[in-house]
């Protein structure tokens, strides 16, 4: 006989599972204690939010499940906003919270958990893909399955389990679970898609975050050059192809590029879409002029399938690398792996020193001094969306955002995540001061376990992308502007960090420079341009 905290830590260990993150309380102590023995180490970190995006930075990085541990009542509803955000990324994250005693439920407990106080499981429902109380021992290997189930099959995503204190401690049967290892199939519909593909006159590749979900690089990357494919990205879908591929367009939507509108608007044929929901953070300054006349979507599932643009819709459901692998030509394939893309010379052009720094000449900086492998995680602001217009990628799978969800200060977390999953890994955050101020806290985890992470902070004193939206729809903005803007250099120093607060472009190359060497974390502050316009103003 085992108690359910060492089966469930035995199981996490099995999974290659190496780190959990969250903050303890009483309701969660046999699950630490039970850790304490194993190889499983439990990172401490400063709010169970940023415990929960080092979970989603953990399980995007290792493609494995993350775990975050949060103690009930408030422990649990401060992980709600990671679970939110880990659905938004479609990343199998395990969270698991506590309850005070199922023995004693119902009668007047501290920071109840159940229908009788803080309904963890019910709050948990719209965030995750299952979510269930674990009221008995022997309720514990069927619940556990399910939670991996959902986590790890279909469209992936996060799971809830809310397991009291007494339960963790009851001993049962030990018992084996394996990870689901389901064989995906293929659509019945992919010879349609690739009549529709060879009979296309202008076609066009619009690759969402789905791309980096599935993995699917080489196999958008041939699709595109077997079927001479011009791609655009959405602004998730940022990182999903080189900079460099032939006929790459750049982005579209918010942070998109003028060569992007250009071609929409030329008129389109056939839109490929792949992994992307065509949200409004996609589509601004979409018109009715660019509706192709037909689309193919590829999806996981279909609820969004054909809903944003109003033209026949061939719906391809299921994961993409496994669908377009059907639809490549073998022999095209070894053709098209023998093609040699020479590298493009890159000129940086770097402003007159009285010049505000602008935020492009330190997205083009930061290109420069950090390493082609680097995997960068933007935040949620206007910072990012810099980058999605001018950040060059020059290895598919290096550059992750969100544009669904949108957390402020979500990127600090994920990348220590992602940091402690591989360390080996050249890992980078860019981030805001808005964001900064909400989660970099997190950054002291870094500090406290010697991690090597750039975290790149714009700062301008305002909250910029709201800002800029509502000065530009409105002629003024109304409750966005810091007047005593964070000193965030002396923010990450006082956590431990290296630091450095730049104004000019000299700065931020000493600063990266030394980034590259310095064994820890390193606090990058920029003073950009304050009035300085983001390419976010196409969305009303």
């Amino acid at each position: 006989m085992k108690t359910v905290a060492t089966l469930l830590v035995q199981h996490l260990q099995s999974f290659q599972v190496t780190h959990a993150f969250g903050i303890p309380g009483k309701a969660v102590v046999p699950l630490l204690l039970a850790m304490e023995k194993s190889n499983l180490e439990f990172v401490l970190s400063r709010h169970e939010s940023g415990a929960g995006f080092m979970a989603g930075g953990y399980s995007r990085q290792n493609h494995t499940l993350g775990v975050a541990i949060g103690t009930s009542g408030p422990g649990g509803t401060n992980l709600l906003t990671a679970a939110g955000q880990a659905k938004a990324f479609h990343l199998p994250v395990l969270f698991i919270t506590g309850h005070p005693s199922v023995k004693e439920s119902g009668r007047a407990m501290g920071q109840d958990s159940s229908i009788f106080g803080t309904d963890l499981v019910k709050m948990f429902e719209p965030v995750t893909l299952f979510s269930a109380r674990v009221e008995r021992g022997d309720q514990f290997e069927m619940y556990f399955q399910h939670a991996l189930d959902h986590a790890l099959t279909g469209r992936k995503g996060p799971v809830h389990l809310s397991i009291p204190a007494d339960v963790l401690m009851q001993e049962i049967e030990p018992f084996t679970l394996s990870l689901p290892n389901l064989k995906l199939p293929v659509s019945p519909y992919m010879n349609e898609v690739k009549f529709l593909l060879e009979q296309a006159k202008k076609p066009l590749l619009f690759l969402g975050k789905g791309v980096h979900i599935s993995r699917a690089y080489d196999e958008v990357k041939n699709l595109s050059l077997q079927y001479n494919l011009p791609v655009i990205t959405t602004p998730g879908g940022k990182g999903t192809i080189c900079s460099d591929h032939p006929g790459y367009l750049g982005p579209f939507g918010l942070g998109g590029t003028q060569a992007a509108s250009d071609y929409m608007n030329d008129g389109v044929d056939l839109l490929i879409v792949v992994g992307t929901k065509l949200t409004d953070m996609t589509l601004p300054g979409f018109t009715k002029a660019m509706y192709p006349k037909q689309v193919i979507q590829f999806d996981m599932e279909s609820t969004f399938v054909g809903k944003s643009i109003p033209v026949p819709t061939l719906s391809v459901i299921g994961d993409a690398k496994v669908n377009i692998q059907a639809i490549l030509d073998p022999a095209f394939l070894e053709t098209a792996a023998a093609t040699i893309f020479v590298e493009k010379d890159k000129i940086y052009v770097l402003p007159p020193t009285d010049e505000k720094l602008s935020a492009v000449t330190a997205i083009n900086l930061m290109r420069k001094h950090l390493p082609a492998e680097t995997i960068l995680f933007g935040d949620d602001g206007s910072h990012t969306f810099y980058a999605i217009q001018h950040f060059d990628i020059e290895q598919p799978g290096t550059f992750f955002s969100d544009d669904i969800f949108g957390t402020m200060g979500h990127a600090i977390g994920y990348a220590i995540g992602a940091k402690f999953a591989n360390p080996q890994q050249d890992i980078a955050c860019l981030t805001g001061d808005g964001c900064m101020m909400m989660h970099g806290s997190e950054i002291s985890v870094a500090v406290c376990h010697d991690l090597q992470i750039p975290f790149i902070v714009f700062n301008n004193g305002r909250l910029d992308m709201v800002d800029k939206g509502m000065r530009y729809n409105l002629g003024r903005s109304v409750g966005t502007v810091y007047e005593a803007p964070a000193n965030l250099s002396l923010f990450g120093e006082s956590l431990g960090a290296a630091a450095f607060r730049c104004f000019t472009a000299h700065q931020i190359e000493e600063a990266l420079v030394f980034a590259k060497t310095y064994n820890g974390p390193t606090v990058i502050e920029i003073m950009v341009d304050p009035e300085e316009i983001p390419p976010t103003l196409k969305r009303g």
